[in-house]
C-alpha cells in the first residue's frame, strides 16, 4: 500500500490526482490445497496537496482440501506524503496500519480450527511504514512491517485427524500455529515500467525478510516457541500490465510468481501464483 505500491502513475505534466477508487480481484494459489480469493475496494482521498490516506477494505474467501471459509479480511489504512519532488524523480513516505477483522481462529463445523491458509485475518495489530523512489522509468521501495500482538489460532493436528478423510500426513504439512505471533518483515521493491500514451508495463522483484523469529504456543507445555525456518527470504517476481481508457480511469493486471520461500511458514502466506485484476477510477 501506499509509497510501496506496484506499478504507480507518474506524469509530470499532468498533476496526480490523489483521489481515486479502485476495485480489485485477486486469486492466489498457495503450496497445499487452498486457493484463496479477495475482492477489494481501495480508496485515496487527497489531504492537503502532498498528502493522501489510502483505505482498502478486502473480502476474502477460501477453498481446499479442509473446506471453506470466507469473510471480511484485516482492514488497511495508510498516510503517504511526498516529502522531495524534482523534474525527474519523487519520493514518497508512508505510515499505516492493518486492523484484524477477527481473531484469525475460523472453526470447521465440528469446532476444529483451520489453519492460517484458511483464515480471513491475520488476527493482529500492526505496524506499516516505507519509502519510495519513483522515477519515469524506475521504482524502487523498502517498508517494514510489525505485528504487535498473538492472534488466537488454535489449530493443531490431532483436531483434524478424525476430521479430514484424507492421510494424516497431510495434515501435518500444515505448519503448527497456535496462538501465533509473527516476526518482523521487512520488505524491497525494484520495479522497471515501461510507460505509453495508453499502455503501460512493469517487471520487478519483490524480496520480503523475516527478520524476527515468529512465535507459537507448544501445547503440551504451554510455553512459546520459535519454529525452526521461519526466518528468511521470500522472494517473488511481478509483473504488470496496464491500459488507460482516458486520464481517469483505466484497468491492470498484476501477476506474480514465487521463486524463493522460506522452510516454515506458520502464517499461511506462501503462495505459489497470484493474479490480480483491478480497475481504478481517479478523481
Amino acid at each position: 500500500m501506499g509509497a510501496m505500491k506496484p506499478d504507480q502513475p507518474y506524469n509530470k505534466k499532468m498533476p496526480i490526482r490523489l483521489r481515486s477508487m479502485e476495485v480489485s480481484f485477486y486469486r492466489g494459489t498457495t503450496t497445499l490445497s487452498p486457493v484463496v480469493y479477495v475482492a477489494t475496494l481501495d480508496a485515496s482521498f487527497s489531504v492537503g496537496k502532498k498528502n493522501s490516506l489510502q483505505v482498502k477494505l478486502p473480502y476474502q474467501a477460501v477453498r481446499g482440501n479442509f473446506g471453506d471459509t470466507g469473510g471480511l479480511g484485516d482492514i488497511s489504512l495508510c498516510l503517504t506524503r511526498n516529502v522531495f519532488s524534482r523534474e525527474n524523480f519523487d519520493i514518497n513516505v508512508s505510515i499505516g496500519s492493518k486492523i484484524p477483522s477477527n481473531d484469525a481462529n475460523l472453526k470447521e463445523p465440528g469446532g476444529a480450527s483451520f489453519p492460517m491458509y484458511y483464515q480471513t485475518s491475520l488476527g493482529t495489530y500492526d505496524a506499516i511504514a516505507g519509502v519510495s523512489l519513483i522515477t519515469r522509468k524506475w521504482l524502487f521501495a523498502t517498508g517494514i512491517q510489525h505485528p504487535f500482538n498473538e492472534n488466537k489460532n488454535q489449530f493443531t493436528w490431532g483436531s483434524w485427524f478424525p476430521i479430514y478423510e484424507g492421510s494424516d500426513e497431510y495434515v501435518r504439512k500444515y505448519d503448527l500455529c497456535y496462538e501465533l505471533k509473527r516476526g518482523t518483515d521487512i520488505m524491497l521493491r525494484a520495479e522497471r515500467n515501461f510507460r505509453f500514451a495508453r499502455f503501460n508495463f512493469s517487471l520487478g522483484v519483490l524480496p520480503i525478510f523475516r527478520i524476527t523469529n515468529d512465535e507459537i504456543t507448544d501445547i503440551n507445555t504451554g510455553e512459546s516457541i520459535k519454529p525452526e525456518g521461519a526466518k528468511g527470504m521470500a522472494l517473488s517476481a511481478i509483473g504488470t500490465a496496464g491500459y488507460n481508457f482516458n486520464v481517469k480511469m483505466g484497468i491492470k493486471l498484476l501477476a506474480g510468481h514465487k521463486i524463493v520461500q522460506r522452510e516454515t511458514n506458520p502464517d499461511g502466506l506462501t503462495r505459489e501464483l497470484v493474479t490480480t485484476l483491478s480497475y481504478f477510477y481517479r478523481f
